[in-house]
């Protein structure tokens, strides 16, 4: 599909995940670039391929692979473009791409307090073994050019850098002069992206607060001059002043439906987790924690909510 102008593509790979489909967007220019590079399988591959040829082009034309963000749905691809010189993206991405043993054990050290202090039963911890199998769907390399907001696309100068994190702490989005917004995940028609907890960076001590930053790149997307948005999934839409109040009012329901059970009684995360989730919480605990977890920083961050420490686990009243 042609979208925008005529120098942009949308390239369209399935995906083994829920989530569906993952768009690429080819991009003209000084440079042959592709924003993102699907998930690691040969039938995503195939895709590409073959619709890379649909708009005159091989994959050995590729110059440049640009990423949203470190997710396997969007970088797994991209060490089969032979001729491409740079792999460009926020710095974040790189342990993911370079499989950085000490990000990755430190991630899992991470997650193991993380579960423990929210009240996570200890059977959940055979999910942290999970963590790196993720990677099988994900590309390897290294970043060449690491970009960050203020930033312009190499190759594409009519493309501001947006750094967008909350759905991943290497998140970034594209404006182009003309308002096309290249948004990966941030910005989606149809779905509120999970704000996804990932842990501080090595030798800091706070972890990230991620539906917080993903308000706040809300709020700044809609002061920007959005005309159309390519997303990382489903359709393009332009309808940006209606979305990203839809988002607003979405998170701050499943917040008030929070804060009613906290109003009962104290409660820790995890039994948030249980009623709030019944039915995903136990195949999804990555997932439906971080969600409490954000709906629980952004009470606590306009006061509604304050927490305690009883026997190292957090508990959490409602004001």
């Amino acid at each position: 599909m042609m979208v925008a102008k005529k120098f942009i593509h949308q390239l369209t790979v399935p995906t083994p995940f829920a989530v569906g489909d993952t768009h690429i967007y080819l991009l003209k220019g000084d440079t042959l670039s592709l924003v993102d590079a699907g998930v690691r399988t040969e039938a995503a591959w195939d895709a590409l391929v073959a619709q890379l040829k649909e708009v005159g082009y091989k994959p050995n034309e590729i110059e440049q692979v640009i990423l949203t963000h470190h997710h396997p749905d969007h970088t797994g691809l991209i060490d089969r473009f032979e001729q491409a010189q740079n792999i460009v993206g926020h710095e974040n991405v790189n342990p993911w791409l370079t499989r950085d043993d000490d990000y990755f054990n430190h991630f899992e050290d991470f997650y193991y307090d993380y579960f423990d202090i929210n009240g996570v039963p200890r059977h959940f911890r055979s999910y942290l073994g999970k963590l790196r199998a993720q990677l099988d769907w994900a590309g390897k390399g290294r970043l060449t050019i690491r970009i960050d907001e203020g930033d312009y696309l190499p190759g594409h100068p009519e493309f501001k850098v947006i750094e967008t994190k909350g759905h991943a702490q290497s998140h970034l989005s594209f404006l182009g002069e003309d308002g096309t917004f290249i948004g990966g995940d941030h910005l989606l028609q149809h779905i509120s992206p999970n704000p996804i907890m990932e842990p501080p960076k090595i030798g800091e001590k706070e972890r990230p607060k991620p539906l917080l930053q993903y308000r706040a790149n809300l709020e700044k997307c809609f002061s920007l001059d959005i005309n159309i948005v390519l997303p990382g999934h489903g359709e393009i839409f332009s309808n940006v002043k209606e979305i990203i109040p839809q988002r607003f009012a979405k998170q701050e329901s499943r917040a008030n439906k929070v804060l009613g059970l906290l109003k009962e009684y104290a409660q820790t995360p995890f039994q948030l987790c249980e009623q709030i989730f019944p039915r995903q919480y136990e195949t999804q605990i990555d997932l439906t924690m971080s969600e409490i977890i954000g709906q629980l920083d952004y009470l606590e961050d306009i006061g509604l909510v304050t927490k305690t420490i009883e026997d190292g686990v957090l508990f959490y009243h409602a004001n």
